[in-house]
């Protein structure tokens, strides 16, 4: 039976969640890969645990002050980090000091933040090709959604012409709110921040960004290419009046904040902006916190694909989604 010794940096609500779903799986990891998952360390900025035993769930409230970083991570043993800290496209931090030891040392590497893959996105493709670890990011690529499997997987067999999505959950709920009940741009937020899915300053979300880092990401991870956010227009929802959601409806038209690639004369151009599309359009009826995306390619024509879930459970899962491939691609090489 083999033994995979998983770390977790960052103990918020995905990260938390994250360590709560690994440990409630620990049969199944059994079952399926014969392998036994331990989970022996968990830090946030200030506070860590270590037990090369296997931390319990139970342990997860008594974290110790001074335990966190990446020689913490490094010392725990662990040879899966998964990343699960807050994100920062501007400089990386705190998550790329962790993945760049990680994928450094040849331990594979699990990435739910979004800044790191941004802001050094070609660094840690090198890593991964020069230590031969893994880098798994479906939990920092709209999460639930099925984005980058599509890309790297479901549709390899052509060649991805146009990407155009639904990205952030937020800014769908408020533009569907304003659509579909009339109510202004503040009052749309504060349901929004209300019910717990949008932050307390939501301008990641609003002016756009949110949805850029995840276009940046599945560009350059999923397609290959080589994109900064130097390279993309960005435009958000934060200056959107009724009365322009009013004329939209007079028009027949649904307007959705969306992040779109476009290879067109042997180059790319990539965007965020507000875009309308008629009733019947797939992404027109995706709805509320909801989010989609729809690839065309030249041999496998049209795919759209629209969901969600309840976060931060959905984004846990998807991280663990990448845990089971490692986990699989370990048990196949056998002992």
């Amino acid at each position: 039976m083999r033994v995979a010794k998983v770390a977790i940096a960052g103990v918020g609500g995905v990260g938390r969640a994250t360590a709560m779903l690994l440990l409630s799986r620990s049969a199944r990891y059994l079952r399926l890969y014969r392998t036994e998952v331990r989970l022996v360390a968990v830090c946030g900025s200030r506070s860590g645990l270590c037990d090369p035993r296997g931390i319990e769930p139970g342990q997860l409230d008594t974290l110790e002050p001074g335990l966190s970083g990446p020689e913490f991570m490094t010392a725990s043993g662990a040879d899966i980090l998964i990343e699960a800290g807050p994100s920062d496209f501007r400089t990386g931090r705190p998550g790329l000091d962790y993945i760049r030891s990680a994928l450094a040392d040849g331990r594979d590497a699990i990435v739910v933040s979004k800044g790191a893959l941004v802001h050094s996105g070609r660094e840690l493709r090198d890593l991964t090709r020069i230590s031969g670890a893994n880098l798994k990011i479906s939990g920092a690529t709209a999460g639930a959604l099925p984005t980058i499997d599509l890309v790297e997987h479901s549709l390899l067999g052509g060649t991805v012409l146009r990407l155009e999505g639904i990205l952030n959950a937020t800014t769908n709920y408020l533009l569907d709110a304003m659509t579909a009940r009339g109510i202004g741009f503040d009052e749309a937020l504060q349901e929004a921040q209300a019910g717990g899915f949008a932050e307390s300053d939501p301008r990641n979300d609003t002016e756009g960004w949110d949805t850029a880092s995840k276009l940046l990401i599945l560009a350059n991870f999923g397609l290959g290419l080589d994109l900064t956010m130097d390279d993309l227009v960005v435009q958000g929802i934060q200056s959107v009046t009724g009365e322009q959601i009013a004329a939209l409806r007079t028009e027949n038209l649904v307007p959705k904040l969306i992040g779109s690639l476009v290879r067109e004369s042997g180059g790319v151009r990539a965007e965020v902006g507000i875009r309308t599309y008629s009733p019947a359009d797939p992404l027109a009826l995706v709805r509320g916190k909801n989010k989609a995306v729809r690839i065309i390619t030249d041999a496998m024509g049209e795919t759209v694909a629209i969901g969600s879930g309840t976060e931060p459970l959905a984004t846990s899962a998807a991280a663990l989604k990448d845990l089971e491939h490692i986990l699989a691609a370990r048990s196949a090489k056998g002992p």
